[in-house]
């Protein structure tokens, strides 16, 4: 795994983690990479130091936990994650099926969100059905 340290075209820094650079290379590529601020896949690697490690750490800094958010950006984004898993439903690869039902009136008129390929996202929106992206994905089990 490595990190690197990102910059979008609207000059967003952000850190992100990778399984190795040629990883990068091919997420960026294929138009996968995004700024966590803005959204934008306009997204470079940004000049950086190098970590080195002492050998003594009694007096390094503690260790940031991954599990919670480092900054206002991203307590904003876990804030609003909560906020849509606990206030609608989620109806994972089903998404614009029932999204195009509730606007169609085939379906209960609720809060939804789900998965959903770029095509059907954007049939979606051609057809009026009132859709956002959000800027998170579910969370999903590994075991």
């Amino acid at each position: 795994m490595i990190q690197f340290t990102l910059k979008c075209a609207n000059d967003h820094r952000f850190e992100s983690w990778f399984q190795s650079g040629s990883a990068f290379d091919k997420l960026q590529a294929a138009g996968m990479v995004g700024c966590s601020v803005c959204g934008s896949t306009d997204v470079s690697k940004a000049m950086m130091a190098p970590r080195v490690g002492k050998s003594d750490t009694s007096d390094a800094p503690a260790k940031r936990s991954l599990s919670r958010p480092a900054g206002p950006v991203e307590t904003a984004l876990s804030a609003m994650r909560k906020f849509v898993e606990k206030n609608s439903d989620y109806v994972g690869k089903n998404f614009a099926t029932e999204a195009r039902a509730i606007h169609d009136g085939a379906a209960p008129d609720r809060p939804i969100w789900g998965e959903a390929k770029r095509e059907e996202a954007r049939k979606l929106i051609e057809d009026g059905v009132p859709v956002a992206p959000l800027p998170f994905t579910p969370t999903r089990k590994t075991n």
